[in-house]
């Protein structure tokens, strides 16, 4: 069984930097896609970071130039670092991977950014 344990979430004035953690663990032989989301109070959960086996990232404009998406294939983890934090940026924050198609969860990480 996939388990995805997040890590990293922590109060951090604007401005500042916070880096999060993945560590997927279990059978991830095959494991391909990985990507963090986050969700606020009132809010749709949303995609703030993705990458895929080779390397390749995606992020939306709202964190683009602040979020920086990476991962160790060797480790079967996940790192979001992000700098230049906003408050708007308080949320939930959580991984997921896709392992042998199917699409897994970690419980998320609370990420709050005071004024």
């Amino acid at each position: 069984q996939v388990q995805l344990v997040e890590s990293g979430g922590d109060l951090v004035q604007a401005g500042g930097s916070l880096r999060l953690s993945c560590a997927a663990s279990g059978n991830t032989v095959r494991l391909t896609y990985m990507a963090w989301s986050r969700q606020a109070p009132g809010n749709q959960r949303e995609l703030v970071a993705s990458i895929s086996t080779d390397g390749t990232t995606y992020y939306p404009d709202v964190v683009k130039g602040r979020f920086t998406i990476s991962r160790d294939n060797a480790k079967n983890t996940a790192y979001l670092q992000m700098n230049n934090l906003k408050p708007e940026d308080t949320a939930v924050y959580y991984c997921s991977a896709v392992i042998g198609g199917r699409n897994y969860w970690g419980q998320g990480t609370q990420v709050t950014v005071s004024s």
